[in-house]
């Protein structure tokens, strides 16, 4: 099946969410494989100010580069049958002052054997 990540971007910090919210991402990999598909990985982030970024291949800078409102909290990585599947699985992503990006991942084994 495909692969897709599912990005999680919250204007607050993961400390600061509820509990419930924290439980309702750590019971999402059993919802998303009740509905056919799998969390193939999940990674949470340490908070923005433990960033740093690299741009350009020479400007190093500590903490977030681009000023945003929302941060990027943590990722998911699911299977699904297709994007269609893949939208309905993000959907179920718990937000509470945010949103979810989807991008399908590129699957470098089939690039090596085409």
């Amino acid at each position: 099946m495909p692969q897709y990540a599912v990005m999680i971007f919250e204007r607050m910090a993961p400390d600061d969410l509820p509990p419930e919210v924290m439980q309702a991402h750590m019971d999402l990999p059993q919802r998303i494989a009740e509905q056919g598909g799998r969390v193939v990985a999940g990674l949470a982030l340490q908070p923005p100010e433990t960033a740093t970024a690299i741009r350009g291949g020479e400007q190093i800078t500590d903490a977030p580069f681009i000023e945003t409102k929302e941060v990027l909290g943590g990722i998911f990585v699911i299977e699904a049958r297709d994007l269609d599947h893949a939208l309905a699985l993000a959907r179920m992503t718990p937000i509470v002052d945010g949103g979810v990006e989807l991008r399908p991942l590129i699957d470098f084994q089939v690039l090596e054997d085409g």
